[in-house]
């Protein structure tokens, strides 16, 4: 039930992930949900979040470690992220980025949730850089995560890497001075 619900929430966001569709991915008996998740969805998508995040924070520090110039990590960090967009058809993007563009009042309880996710990754990738100030430092790893999650929206919306690519050129220049 949660690799559904990370699944379905990458391609859907929260509105777009209902019990039915968990079921019907997951194959699990519907009361198995109410069973292991008292809660409903909230708390589902809210422990699937969790595990979403680790591994995205695990992908990250991967695809960063994998280089030793800051410009050349910059560009495997981005090149990595837009293998995953073409790999999905361009159909799936950043389960914290959908699941946040669906908070409202009801579903206000996940806010810490992706909050912490995205201090978690601003925290790796910062943790790849010195640009001899920690403000600075994570300043920039900011920067960049907020321009992983802009570029997913463009993928699926352009149907292309494109945004990924672009990016990484302007943001490997930032890295490199």
């Amino acid at each position: 039930m949660l690799e559904a619900t990370i699944s379905l929430m990458r391609g859907c966001g929260l509105s777009g992930t209902g019990i039915n569709e968990i079921v019907r991915e997951s194959g699990a008996p519907k009361g198995s949900v109410y069973y292991f998740f008292p809660d409903g969805k909230l708390s589902l998508a809210s422990e699937a979040l969790a595990i979403y995040a680790q591994r995205a924070r695990s992908f990250i520090d991967t695809a960063l470690a994998s280089r030793k110039r800051p410009e050349d990590k910059v560009r495997a960090l981005f090149s990595a992220f837009a293998k995953r967009a073409r790999e999905s058809g361009y159909l799936k993007s950043c389960a914290v980025g959908t699941v946040s563009l669906d908070l409202n009042g009801d579903t206000a309880r996940l806010q810490p949730v992706l909050a912490d996710a995205l201090d978690q990754w601003v925290d790796c990738i910062a943790a790849h850089f010195d640009f001899g100030d920690a403000r600075r430092t994570r300043a920039f790893a900011s920067l960049a995560l907020t321009t992983i999650e802009g570029a997913y929206v463009r993928c699926r919306a352009e149907h292309s890497e494109k945004a990924f690519i672009e990016a990484a050129e302007w943001l490997a220049e930032l890295a490199k001075r």
